[in-house]
């Protein structure tokens, strides 16, 4: 009898110490990727909305917990993570860092929830078509006005207690009369073509590699500060198509002389004695004429900086700005949406 119950006691003891094993062995072995879904970060809350930043465009990387502070943008969770792929409500991905055989984009299909945010900035003229993306998202991200989430410099009112940096003491500092600062020489461009007829009337001061006359960020600022005058041209005339050459020189106190899209678009964005459109003019020489005019007549000069008492230019934080308002729109829009013909909306429609 005592025989027997020292081998029942035996045999549970031998199955306890064997299920004790296996179970240790198990939680420690088992395939962390084996579920359906990621695990839920700690830190992140039932109500946030969280968006994948696919690629890092351009790779410049910023603070992902920001949008708060920055933008005043709250229930945002900004990640890198690929593994919360399937969790996320948005993936924002960088046009400029796409395959052109889409090899680098998410493999797996998306779920009916989330949204892909097409995000780009350069031009038409010089962004590639790629295969394969016209009905993939059904999101976008651009500097045209008609975009899901539109994002560009901007004049914004000021509040009672800025100061104006500029006005008047830069005026105080000019000795040049025009400037052009350009990277990207192209003789066939309408740019290229316009000052080479332009400076037949006016002497106009190059800088860029191209002229020996390379520049610091320093040396930039300080050359948009002395100009009277900036030719501020873009590389190609697009619709809502204007950039830094515009706002860098509004800000640093250079009255911008444009060539891009038509007068009316800019007026849409700036007061329209703050900058002076090309197309204002029948010819070269008149508006090197004018430009020579204005040179003479300080006071005529001075009233393209009257806007400044009112209004101050607001620059884009590129890319945290980007990922925070792509955070904001999917938070608030979270109906069905669909976007179809990337290529006829951008590429044939951009004139």
């Amino acid at each position: 009898m005592v025989r027997c119950i020292v081998i029942v006691l035996i045999c549970s003891l031998a199955v306890n110490l064997y299920l004790l094993i296996y179970l240790k062995f198990d939680s420690t072995f088992k395939n962390p990727t084996s579920s359906t879904e990621p695990a839920k970060p700690k830190h992140l809350s039932q109500n946030d909305t969280i968006i994948l930043i696919w690629f890092w465009p351009f790779n410049k990387r910023f603070e992902l917990k920001s949008c708060c502070s920055k933008f005043q943008i709250e229930g945002c969770h900004l990640t890198d993570d690929r593994a919360l792929y399937k969790k996320a409500h948005g993936v924002l991905i960088h046009h400029r860092d796409i395959r052109s055989d889409l090899s680098n984009l998410p493999s797996e299909p998306r779920p009916y929830f989330q949204k892909w945010v097409w995000m780009h900035f350069e031009s038409p003229k010089n962004t590639p078509r790629i295969a394969g993306l016209e009905n993939l998202f059904n999101v976008t991200m651009n500097y045209r006005r008609d975009a899901d989430i539109s994002i560009h410099e901007q004049m914004i009112l000021k509040t009672e207690d800025t100061k104006d940096e500029i006005f008047p003491e830069v005026l105080k500092k000019k000795n040049k009369l025009v400037c052009w600062i350009i990277s990207n020489w192209n003789e066939e461009h309408d740019r290229v073509k316009y000052y080479n007829e332009l400076k037949k009337h006016i002497h106009i001061e190059l800088y860029g590699r191209r002229f020996g006359r390379a520049l610091s960020q320093e040396g930039y600022n300080n050359v948009l500060t002395e100009c009277k005058f900036y030719l501020s041209f873009e590389n190609t005339k697009y619709i809502d198509y204007m950039t830094e050459k515009l706002y860098n020189p509004l800000t640093k106190g250079s009255v911008p002389v444009v060539l891009g899209p038509p007068k009316f678009i800019y007026e849409r964005l700036l007061p329209s004695d703050s900058f002076i459109h090309v197309d204002d003019f029948k010819t070269h020489k008149e508006l090197a004429d004018y430009l020579l005019s204005l040179d003479k007549n300080e006071d005529q000069y001075k009233k393209f900086f009257q806007w400044r008492e009112k209004y101050k230019v607001k620059h884009v934080d590129f890319p945290r700005e980007h990922a925070c308002l792509a955070c904001h729109y999917i938070r608030n829009r979270n109906d069905y949406q669909v976007f179809t013909n990337l290529n006829k909306w951008y590429w044939d429609l951009g004139h």
